[in-house]
């Protein structure tokens, strides 16, 4: 559901004419789901329902599609030739930011996942630029070596890539992974975590986890690595500054300017 949803809010981007990066694969993940709620019982309302979200989030989500792109292509200009999207839903960067050919891309998202998401591309040819892997895993297993598998090599600078995934997994499985991604890092390796201030009572919010989790309501337990991640990345060998938000989106001219100063980017370089 929150992949499909930041779909359409990707679509809602490329339409722009002052668009902030252009993915056209979205629009063809977005028509195949819509074409999928359609076919339920009640999957017409909660299409209405997921744009409705997609709007409500769009300023803030939007933005932050482009800043990590502006993440990895710096981590590539650094000479990071790897790439690893954990969660990544259904993320097009290997096809749309026309990343080099040496680059290794990899996608670890859930096999549910990707078994939306490969026949959609390999149906209208989708041809990624850099040499690109799915790999289909649950992040609170053994996730590290079905990457090696695939072909990782941890003694290379890895750009990793979270666009919120953490936040989902409990405190403990977050932390888990940052462990073995801080393992897996070699010196030069980047990670940028983005720090939102979130007030779970906001209407979307509650919007989102009756939606996401059809109907039930719960108690959202603590995710992500916690509210001193700063210092959870510095004692396990991260370089880190800190990017405050306004300042980030201040040259997009966009209405998502957040002034508070704990909302930003945490960029980690590995020592």
């Amino acid at each position: 559901m929150t992949a499909i949803g930041v779909a359409v809010v990707r679509v809602l981007e490329s339409e722009r004419a002052d668009r902030l990066y252009d993915d056209p694969l979205a629009r063809v993940f977005v028509e195949a789901a819509r074409r999928g709620f359609h076919a339920t019982e009640d999957g017409e309302q909660r299409w209405t329902r997921l744009e409705a979200l997609a709007a409500a989030f769009f300023e803030g989500r939007t933005v932050s599609v482009r800043l990590v792109d502006d993440q990895v292509a710096e981590a590539v200009a650094q000479r990071c030739r790897q790439v690893v999207v954990l969660g990544a839903g259904l993320d097009t960067r290997a096809y749309r930011m026309g990343l080099p050919a040496d680059i290794r891309f990899f996608e670890l998202d859930l096999p549910e996942l990707f078994a939306f998401k490969e026949p959609i591309l390999a149906g209208v040819r989708a041809v990624p630029t850099c040499d690109r892997s799915a790999v289909a895993v649950d992040l609170r297993a053994d996730w590290a070596t079905a990457l090696r598998a695939n072909g990782f090599r941890p003694e290379l600078p890895t750009c990793w890539v979270d666009e919120g995934v953490l936040a989902y997994l409990p405190r403990a499985d977050a932390l888990r992974l940052g462990e073995t991604l801080s393992e897996l890092s070699a010196p030069g390796s980047r990670f940028g975590l983005i720090r939102f201030a979130v007030d779970e009572n906001r209407t979307e919010y509650r919007e989102l986890r009756r939606l996401v989790r059809a109907g039930e309501e719960g108690e959202r337990r603590p995710g992500g690595l916690g509210p001193d991640a700063e210092r959870w990345l510095r004692d396990h060998g991260w370089h880190t500054t800190f990017r405050d938000w306004a300042e980030l989106v201040a040259p997009f001219a966009r209405p998502a300017a957040e002034h508070n100063p704990g909302v930003g980017l945490i960029v980690a370089v590995r020592d």
